[in-house]
């Protein structure tokens, strides 16, 4: 009898063990991907702000030159 609880107590055990950390992995895996994307965002929104203010830049030189006139 006791064979037979310690087969069970290890035929449910070891796969549940096994998906726990299976579940561990993929979750620091997927904050890694987390924290690249976050990073790559903020330099796209960097290159958007210093691209949005250049042409900002022309506009009002293109401005002033009119109102020059």
């Amino acid at each position: 009898m006791a064979d037979a609880s310690i087969q069970t107590a290890l035929a449910v055990g070891v796969p549940t063990l096994a998906v726990l950390a299976g579940i561990l992995v993929n979750n620091s895996r997927l904050n890694d991907l987390r924290g690249h994307m976050d990073a790559r965002f903020a330099d796209m929104r960097e290159t958007w702000r210093s691209d949005l203010r250049r042409v900002e830049e022309v506009l009002d030189a293109r401005l002033k030159h009119l109102e020059a006139l």
